[in-house]
């Protein structure tokens, strides 16, 4: 029943919550049947930031939990009607059976190691806390001792190496069932620590924490783990041969992370929007995992509540706002010539063919060109378009997925490179363009192109975008554009207390026309009149140029 008052659940990513209040959920609670049909020990899905990993992990919580103990909560009436109530008996019985670890990564992004370590074991004890019941019940003096001494947050680093087998293994002793581990986005603080500096400490706190709860713990009766990326298993899960990594190139759970078309255009139907199907496809879709062709959830669910207050309201790019850039924009800032050509194919609408790996290092993160596109795909920020071997390696033919993706690389990553050109050292760009020297002018701004990307399919806005940012770093003087203004005038002008400089940009067809063209824009200032404006506003000092374009190649003469 279509209901558009039904509230969505915009930041609230906790299973119960999303139940109890009412809000409008995409029943993905068959991970559960297939998670138990599996009979895996551990689970590894790795999945792009916001695409309803910890909504999932809080389902698992709820449905496995045994909450006897936990204030006497049944959690049982939170999955009636969904699909998991109706798959069977064998998968209802393993409902309410188990004690549950739960723990999230997602806020572990400090600005040290020492503040990280005091907020990674004030979350643990917070676990131990959660399971108080325990204390005063454990029959050895020595492990209650340690429980109390976990639970107070007074251990010391080392002591929390081994916490999470310790507390299973104290749930066990206790409730007679073995422990559901969860961890959700467990990669954070590895990517935090890389950015920050502290890559090394970090790993050596993470891997005996992880490794002693999941590798031969006798004490386990599963575990499932989300995050961005695979880490792999050398520098973070030492010796776990038992690890089940799901990533978005296996077809296990494709349709449980993200909105399926039908789910989607459900949605649609409820708040009565069916009518914005095509756009939502276009911005939010394009997403494939496994077999399975997804929509971003955290992006749709955002723009369908902004359509209910206003239907006219036009998409925007949610999803560009909240994942973790730092990584892509570190990635690119050392990006040689041929990643930047490969940028420039993916964002005039082409597809690039890239060996795909998913073991990931962080501290390997600079030493090979190709995990620039191994990160940008497994975060999302490419999808798969097409795939083959080629001898031992996976290829991937690689693509932008959708509008919303689009919109991050035709400003953010654009913007990127342009604060990385800007940074230079710009005064012999500068020094000429002031002097009149057009020679040095041309091949200063050569170099400044060569070191750009762009996209062909909307270049006249690219160029002048591009003069416009580098001119208005110069001191002492303003950039005007009329290119937007639709006025009479010339397209850029820099003036400031002693002279003004008109600047007409043109396109050349072919790299021979760029004399012509360059001729052309200087007729055009001096026919138009362009410099009367600047002369009637008391400027005797009146420059132009006329600056002609090529791909990256240009040609730029001084007027009279």
């Amino acid at each position: 029943m279509n209901d558009p008052k039904t509230p969505l659940p915009i930041g609230e990513s906790f299973f119960s919550r999303v139940i109890e209040d009412g809000y409008y959920y995409v029943d993905k609670s068959l991970l559960i049947k297939d998670i138990l049909d599996r009979g895996v020990r551990v689970t590894l899905c790795t999945r792009p930031r916001r695409f309803g990993k910890t909504l999932n992990q809080t389902m698992l919580k709820c449905f496995f939990e045994d909450t006897a103990e936990l204030g006497g909560r049944d959690t049982r009436s939170l999955f009636n009607g969904l699909k998991i109530e109706s798959a069977g008996d064998r998968y209802l019985e393993q409902q309410g059976r188990y004690p549950v670890i739960f723990l999230s990564f997602k806020d572990w992004k400090l600005g040290s190691f020492e503040v990280s370590c005091k907020q990674i074991i004030r979350d643990i004890a917070g676990e131990f806390k959660r399971h108080g019941y325990l204390d005063g019940k454990i029959p050895d003096r020595a492990d209650l001792e340690t429980f109390r001494r976990l639970s107070g947050g007074e251990g010391m680093i080392d002591d929390y190496h081994s916490s999470l087998r310790f507390l299973s293994k104290c749930l066990e002793d206790y409730h007679g069932r073995k422990a559901v581990i969860l961890i959700d986005e467990y990669d954070v603080p590895l990517e935090n620590s890389w950015v920050r500096g502290f890559y090394q400490e970090m790993v050596d706190f993470a891997r005996p924490l992880l490794s002693s709860a999941l590798k031969d713990n006798p004490h386990l009766q599963l575990a499932v783990i989300t995050g961005c990326l695979r880490v792999s298993k050398e520098s973070i899960f030492t010796g776990l041969n038992n690890l089940d990594v799901v990533s978005i190139l296996s077809s296990h759970y494709d349709e449980h992370f993200g909105f399926t078309w039908g789910e989607m255009d459900a949605m649609l139907r409820h708040y009565n929007q069916e009518s914005r199907a095509d756009v939502v496809r276009d911005w939010y879709d394009g997403y494939v995992f496994g077999r399975a062709e997804v929509y971003n959830p955290w992006s749709t669910i955002k723009v369908v509540s902004n359509w209910i207050d206003d239907i006219d309201r036009h998409p925007e790019p949610h999803w560009a706002n909240t994942s973790s850039n730092d990584i892509v924009r570190s990635l690119i800032d050392r990006a040689d010539d041929e990643a930047k050509a490969e940028l420039e194919i993916l964002i005039a609408g082409g597809a690039i063919s890239k060996a795909v790996h998913e073991d990931v290092t962080y501290d390997e993160m600079h030493k090979n060109a190709d995990n620039l596109w191994n990160f940008m795909f497994f975060t999302g920020y490419l999808k798969k378009t097409g795939e083959r071997l080629d001898g031992v390696k996976k290829v991937l033919d690689l693509s932008i997925p959708n509008l919303e993706l689009r919109y991050i690389y035709e400003t953010k990553i654009q913007e990127w490179f342009n604060e990385t050109i800007t940074e230079k050292n710009l005064g012999v760009f500068y020094s000429a363009v002031l002097d009149g020297d057009a020679e040095t002018f041309q091949v200063e701004l050569s170099k400044l192109l060569a070191e750009s990307i762009s996209y062909m399919d909307n270049a006249e806005n690219f160029y002048h975008g591009f003069m416009a940012g580098i001119l208005s770093r110069l001191k002492g003087y303003r950039v005007k554009s009329n290119r937007e203004s639709g006025h009479g005038r010339s397209d850029l002008v820099m003036y400031g207390m002693d002279r003004a400089i008109i600047f007409e940009l043109k396109m050349a067809k072919k790299f021979n026309m760029l004399p012509v063209v360059c001729d052309e824009a200087l007729r055009q200032i001096n026919d138009n009149g362009y410099a009367a404006y600047w002369s009637e506003e008391g400027y005797t000092n009146v420059m132009k140029y006329g600056v002609a374009f090529y791909k990256k190649k240009c040609e730029i003469r001084l007027g009279k």
